[in-house]
This record gives structure tokens, C-alpha cells and sequence, in this order.
């Protein structure tokens, strides 16, 4: 068999027009446009050429958009995948790049903390578009299994002495006697009664209502006030200063809802202090005692339409783990797992965003 020495069809040619990724990659070039500068504090004029960012990144989100497991495995599909190619911005002639590099790159990137500032630039391109809701949100937690097993786990050292644990009034909890010999970081937790306490971190969303966007996003370690502590941190970062909403209740225009695990006292009491209308759900069958909404709260006619958007943050964490890095992570300590944690979810706006512009251009 004889096979052809030249091609005179480009990558460029062999896209289809209508192809997903092509207007995924519009917007993520966009937003990378706003991080040039940082781009180029992040890499020195002389010395070896590395990996430019713009096809780092645009590597690490095929890889998320497509489920690739690992970077060996991305390398291999850059090798012959032409979609791929043409997604990173490779020509056909060009070498993929060594593992151990791409690797490397990749580290800086989470140093300089890029998974953040894109998902910013990715939110500036919505907020552009009319997208995001200012007003109303939605925040939930999900369960992110460690790269680590259960049998890793084994006592101390040095355990904290008796009444200096990390629990209620001093109380010696798990965490504080055991600990994963592959990640220290991670911790056996579950999120409901009858399921298995797994080595385990948490990620958490702030949603707007909307169109289902996430806006703020972090992962912390594995507790059960973690969620609630969290949230409250992501508000803070979307919002901004307390002073520039009004100061009596029934004026109160910002809203989040929530589920019953938010239905904590300090927690809700955080809200009011930051002058948002707390949505919380609320215990049921005879657990009112447990409620720490007001009849005031109780009544708003916002409450049950904050409720019914509630379950659209469900759609973020199923599309986000059931086949993808989040089912279970394959970075080790908090830090790694909290990039990788935005970097997702960003995918994740991403792919949603070319729903609403496509479904707004078949409307307009």
C-alpha cells in the first residue's frame, strides 16, 4: 500500500463548521486575551523556550472536555488526534511535548494561581454577554474523593493532647488521631449517615440563578462545617462591601438559597449580617426546632423560586464528576486539588455558555 506524501488539506479544513469546540475555543481565547499580561510575567524573555500558556491551557481543558485520565494519555491523543491538534493550536509537523514538561508547565500555572484569574476572565465574557444574574444565587458543596485509600491511613505521631482536638469543646475527632501516609491533606469523611467515610476533600459553588453559571468556586478539606464556612467566604468574594446594600430586611434585593445542611444558625445569622435574604431550606416532619428562618423569612415570596433554581448547581457537580477529574482527583494535596477544582468548573461555564449564546443568536 502506497500512502500519499503531502496533505493539501488543512486542520483548520478538517473541523467541521459546526463543531463544538470551535466555539468553545472563541471564548476561551478571549478570556485568555486578558491574562497576556500575566502571561508574560509568568515567563522569562531568555533562556530555552517552554510551553506557551495559551496551549497549556487549551491542552488541560481538552483533556477535562474529553476525559482524558491522565497527561500521558493526553500526549499520546496530541500525537494523532488532529481535532486535538487543532483545539491546542499545534500544526500538524509539530512534536508533542515530553510528559515530564508539560508536567512541569502545568505546576506553574498553579502556582501563579491561573485557574482563578481565568475563571474570572470566563465571567467577564458572561457578564458582557447579559449572563450572569447580579442578584440571586445559589451555593452548594459536593464530596471530592482523594487520590488516596483508606488503608493509607494510620495513627500519629504526635496526636494533640486530650481536650485540644479539633472538635466540639476540645474533642479528639479522627483527623486529629489518623492521618493518609499518601495524602496528608486528605480526610476520611462522608457526607451523609449511611454512606462510607472515604479520604476525601470538598469543593464548593456559588451559583447565580439565572442561567446556572458558577461565579465564585474553592475546595477546602473535608468537614462538616466546611460548607457553611465556605459559602460564606464565596459571598464575600462576589459581593463585595456590606455598605452598598440596603440596610432594612424587607429592602434587601440579594438572595441565596441553599440546602437543609445550611440551616444553621451562624450560618444563616452570617447572611443577614452581609444584608442577603437567606432562602435556606428548611427541616421538615417535625424538625422546625432545628429552622432558624423568621416568619418574615419564612414568607418571601422569592423563597420557593430560589428553591426551584436551587437544584441547577446539582448539574454542575454531575456534569463535573461523573465521567471527569472530580469523580475521584488524581492530585494530592489541597492546593493542586483547589486549581484543578476551578479549572473544571470553568470548563464547565464554559460549555454552558455556548448553549446560551447559541440558543440567544436562534432567538435574536
Amino acid at each position: 500500500m502506497q500512502t500519499a506524501m503531502f496533505s493539501y488539506m488543512t486542520l483548520e479544513r478538517r473541523v467541521p463548521a459546526d463543531h463544538p469546540l470551535r466555539s468553545i475555543r472563541i471564548l476561551m481565547d478571549q478570556a485568555m486575551d486578558r491574562l497576556e499580561p500575566m502571561f508574560e510575567r509568568m515567563y522569562s524573555s531568555t533562556g530555552r523556550p517552554s510551553i506557551a500558556p495559551e496551549k497549556l491551557l487549551r491542552a488541560l481543558l481538552v483533556q477535562v472536555l474529553y476525559s482524558v485520565s491522565s497527561e500521558r494519555g493526553l500526549m499520546e491523543q496530541l500525537d494523532y488526534n488532529l481535532l486535538f491538534r487543532w483545539f491546542v493550536g499545534l500544526e500538524m509537523d509539530d512534536a508533542v511535548w515530553d510528559v515530564t514538561v508539560f508536567t512541569k508547565n502545568r505546576q506553574r500555572l498553579i502556582e501563579a494561581e491561573i485557574s482563578q484569574q481565568l475563571l474570572s476572565a470566563v465571567l467577564l465574557e458572561a457578564s458582557e454577554r447579559k449572563l450572569l444574574s447580579e442578584e440571586h444565587f445559589t451555593v452548594d458543596g459536593t464530596l471530592i474523593q482523594a487520590w488516596a485509600s483508606s488503608r493509607s491511613f494510620h495513627p500519629k505521631d504526635d496526636p494533640p493532647a486530650p481536650g485540644a482536638g479539633s472538635g466540639s469543646g476540645g474533642k479528639l475527632l479522627l483527623r486529629d488521631t489518623t492521618q493518609s501516609s499518601t495524602d496528608p491533606e486528605a480526610r476520611l469523611y462522608k457526607k451523609a449517615t449511611a454512606d462510607k467515610a472515604v479520604p476525601s476533600y470538598l469543593g464548593h459553588v456559588m451559583m447565580e440563578n439565572r442561567n446556572g453559571l458558577a461565579v465564585a468556586c474553592t475546595a477546602s478539606l473535608a468537614g462538616t462545617d466546611a460548607e457553611r464556612t465556605e459559602a460564606l467566604k464565596l459571598l464575600d468574594s462576589t459581593l463585595g462591601k456590606v455598605e452598598t446594600r440596603p440596610e432594612k430586611a424587607e429592602e434587601w434585593t440579594t438572595t441565596l438559597g441553599a440546602d437543609t445542611q445550611y440551616q444553621a444558625s451562624d450560618f444563616v445569622q452570617g447572611l443577614r449580617d452581609r444584608r442577603v435574604a437567606p432562602h435556606v431550606s428548611e427541616y421538615k416532619n417535625g424538625n422546625l426546632g432545628k429552622n432558624q428562618l423568621t416568619v418574615i423569612e419564612r414568607q418571601d415570596p422569592r423563597l420557593p423560586i430560589s428553591q426551584n433554581k436551587r437544584k441547577l448547581v446539582e448539574r454542575i457537580f454531575g456534569w463535573s464528576k461523573l465521567d471527569r477529574m472530580l469523580g475521584r482527583v488524581k492530585q494530592r494535596g489541597l492546593k493542586k486539588v483547589d486549581w484543578l477544582f476551578r479549572f473544571v468548573i470553568t470548563a464547565y461555564n464554559l460549555t454552558r455558555m455556548r448553549r446560551l449564546i447559541q440558543l440567544a443568536e436562534a432567538n435574536a
